[in-house]
C-alpha cells in the first residue's frame, strides 16, 4: 500500500470516526442531556437579551440548539443536537449538521434559536424530511454585551435565527447550509 493511499485511508478514518462520535450516544443520556442543555440555553437567553422572551411568547415554536461546533480548514463542517419546543412543551429533537468548502479556517461554537413566528412556518418545519436554512431566515447575531437589534422584535419573517454565545475564532458564521433532522435520542 502506498503512503499516498494509508494517508488517505487513516485521514477517511478519522474523519468517519470523528463524526461518529458526534451523535454517539454512549455515555450521554440522551433526551434527559438535551432537555438539560436546553434550559440552560434559554435561561441565559433570556437573562442576557430580555427581548427575546417576547420573541418567544409570540413564536408558535422554536428550535433550540443548545452548542454547536464548526471546523474548518478548506473543509469544514458543523454538528450540534437541540430540542424543538412548541408552547411549554418539548415535541421533537433534531441534530443540525452543516459542511462547507472554500476559503475558511478556525472553529467556533455558538448556541441559536429558530423562532417560528407563523403557523405555516414550524408546519413547514416538522413535516420536512431534513429542513435546511435558507434565505428566508432573519439572522441576529449578537456578540456578548451588545442588545438584539430593536427590529427583531418587530419584524414579519416567518423564521428568526437569533445566534448567541460565540466562543473561537471563524470567519463567517452562518446558518445557510445547516440542514435539521429529526432525531431520536
Amino acid at each position: 500500500m502506498s503512503s499516498m493511499t494509508r494517508r488517505t485511508l487513516a485521514l477517511g478514518l478519522l474523519a468517519t470516526s470523528t463524526v461518529a462520535a458526534c451523535g454517539n450516544g454512549i455515555g450521554s443520556e440522551g433526551a434527559g442531556q438535551i432537555d438539560a442543555r436546553v434550559d440552560a440555553t434559554l435561561n441565559y437567553l433570556y437573562l442576557n437579551y430580555p427581548d427575546t422572551r417576547g420573541l418567544a411568547d409570540r413564536a408558535s415554536g422554536m428550535l433550540v440548539m443548545p452548542l454547536v461546533t464548526e471546523v474548518g480548514l478548506g473543509l469544514g463542517g458543523s454538528y450540534g443536537r437541540g430540542a424543538l419546543i412548541v408552547g411549554q412543551s418539548t415535541v421533537d429533537y433534531y441534530m443540525a449538521a452543516g459542511a462547507s468548502a472554500g476559503l475558511q479556517i478556525g472553529a467556533q461554537q455558538y448556541s441559536h434559536v429558530l423562532f417560528f413566528m407563523t403557523p405555516d412556518a414550524l408546519f413547514q418545519f416538522r413535516q420536512s424530511d431534513g429542513w435546511a436554512a435558507g434565505a428566508d431566515i432573519e439572522y441576529v447575531f449578537s456578540d456578548q454585551g451588545e442588545m438584539l437589534r430593536a427590529e427583531t422584535t418587530t419584524s414579519l419573517s416567518p423564521v428568526i435565527a437569533v445566534v448567541f454565545a460565540q466562543t473561537g475564532l471563524r470567519v463567517g458564521a452562518t446558518l445557510e447550509g445547516n440542514k435539521y433532522t429529526r432525531i431520536i435520542p
